[in-house]
C-alpha cells in the first residue's frame, strides 16, 4: 500500500512537471531502451520498459485529467523513438487507447481502468487502422455488429493490431448492420484480448517485430454497455481524429533526430567525403527544427475541429514521414558499410521510417485526405 501511494505521489509530481517527465524518459531511452533496441526490432516486446515509461508520467501527459499536454506526449515519444522506433510506436498506441477511455464518458472506463492505463500498470492498443480507412472511403469495415439485448454481437477479423497480447485490450470499431445488410452506424468499444477472442500470429515483418502485433478474429463476440466507448462512433472519431494523427509525429521526429545523430557520429572520420552527399546533418537539422516547432504549435490546440487545422495536422504528419525516410537513408549513406550492418542503428531506422510511412494513415492516405478535404469532397 505504501509503495502504491509513493508511486501515486511521484506520478502526480511528474504530471505537473514537464522537465521531470522528459528527464525520466531520456534516462530510460539512453539506458535500457537503447541497449535493447536491436532485440526489440527482432521481436522482444518491451513491456517492462513501457511500464517504466508509465511511471515517469509519459503515458498520461496528453490526457485532460493530467493537463492535456499533447506537446509533452509528443516530445516524450520523440525521445523514446530516437532510441527505438518500435517503442515510440507502442507509446502512441497506448496513448491513443487512453484517449478512447477518457473521452468515452463511460464510468466503467474512466475511473480506475483509465488510471491504471495512464500509469502503465495495464496495457492496450488500438485496432482502428481498418476503421480509419473505412471512414475515409478507402476500404470496407471488417468488423460487423448486430444489435442484441444489452449490447451487440460482433463478428469479423482484423489482420494487424499492435500492442496487444492475452490479458491486454484495445479499442476497436465495428459497423452495425441491419437484417438487410445495410450499415446504420458504427460503434467503438474496448476489446479484451482473452478467449473467446482469437489472436493469430502475423507473418514476420522486416522490422518492428517487438510491437506485439496480432491478427484478431471474433465470432459472435458480445459487447456490453460496460465496454462501449461510443455509440454511434463517427462523431467521437471526428473529435479525436486530429490528436490521433498528431501524436504519431513523435515517432517520425524521433527517427529523424536519431538519424541525424548517426550522421554526426561519423563526421570526424568521414566528413571529408560525406560533404559530397546531397543532404548533410546541419541541413536536415534545420528542416527538422522547423517541423518540430510547427508540430508543437499544432499540439497547443489538439481538439481544434476546423477543416484547415486538420489539413495542417495531416500535412505535418506526412512531412514527418517523408523526412524520416530521407534522414534514415542519409544516415546510412553517411555511415557507409558500418551502417549496412544488420545490427546498426541506421539500418534499423530505415525499416522504422518505412513503417512510419505505411502505418495508418500512410503517406498515400494522408495525401488522399488532404486532397479530399481541400476540395470538400465526401468519400463515395
Amino acid at each position: 500500500m505504501q509503495n502504491a501511494m509513493a508511486l501515486e505521489q511521484r506520478l502526480e509530481t511528474a504530471w505537473n512537471d514537464d522537465t521531470a517527465v522528459l528527464d525520466g524518459v531520456k534516462t530510460i531511452a539512453d539506458g535500457p531502451l537503447r541497449a535493447a533496441a536491436t532485440r526489440i526490432d527482432r521481436g522482444d516486446y518491451p513491456i517492462e520498459i513501457m511500464g517504466a515509461l508509465g511511471r515517469t508520467g509519459a503515458l498520461g501527459a496528453h490526457l485532460d485529467r493530467h493537463g492535456g499536454r499533447a506537446g509533452l506526449a509528443i516530445a516524450a515519444m520523440q525521445e523514446a523513438s530516437r532510441a527505438c522506433g518500435t517503442t515510440g510506436f507502442l507509446m502512441w498506441a497506448h496513448d491513443v487507447c487512453g484517449l478512447y477511455l477518457e473521452h468515452s464518458g463511460n464510468p466503467a472506463l474512466t475511473g480506475a481502468v483509465l488510471d491504471r492505463h495512464a500509469r502503465g500498470e495495464t496495457f492496450g492498443g488500438t485496432a482502428l487502422s481498418n476503421p480509419m480507412k473505412s471512414l475515409a472511403g478507402i476500404e470496407p469495415i471488417l468488423l460487423r455488429a448486430t444489435k442484441v439485448r444489452g449490447g451487440y454481437t460482433v463478428t469479423g477479423s482484423l489482420p494487424w493490431v499492435s500492442h496487444i497480447r492475452q490479458g491486454q485490450y484495445c479499442g476497436a470499431m465495428a459497423g452495425v448492420f441491419d437484417g438487410d445488410g445495410n450499415l446504420s452506424h458504427e460503434i467503438l468499444f474496448m476489446l479484451r484480448c482473452d478467449p473467446p477472442v482469437e489472436l493469430k500470429q502475423c507473418p514476420t515483418f522486416s522490422g518492428m517485430e517487438g510491437s506485439s502485433t496480432f491478427g484478431i478474429r471474433l465470432k459472435d463476440y458480445f459487447v456490453g454497455e460496460d465496454v462501449l466507448v461510443a455509440d454511434p462512433a463517427r462523431q467521437f472519431i471526428a473529435r479525436i481524429k486530429a490528436i490521433f494523427i498528431l501524436l504519431q509525429c513523435g515517432m517520425a521526429t524521433g527517427i529523424v533526430q536519431g538519424s541525424i545523430d548517426s550522421m554526426w557520429e561519423v563526421e570526424a572520420t568521414l566528413g571529408h567525403v560525406n560533404r559530397f552527399l546531397d543532404e548533410r546533418p546541419d541541413e536536415l537539422q534545420g528542416e527538422f527544427d522547423e517541423l518540430g516547432a510547427r508540430i508543437m504549435k499544432l499540439a497547443e490546440t489538439p481538439y481544434d475541429g476546423s477543416r484547415d487545422y486538420l489539413i495542417d495536422v495531416l500535412d505535418a504528419r506526412a512531412h514527418g514521414a517523408e523526412l524520416a525516410l530521407r534522414a534514415s537513408q542519409s544516415a546510412l549513406l553517411h555511415q557507409g558499410a558500418r551502417g549496412y550492418l544488420m545490427s546498426s542503428a541506421p539500418q534499423r531506422r530505415i525499416r522504422e521510417a518505412q513503417f512510419v510511412a505505411i502505418v495508418t494513415p500512410a503517406i498515400k492516405h494522408l495525401r488522399y485526405e488532404i486532397a479530399r478535404l481541400s476540395k470538400e469532397e465526401q468519400p463515395q
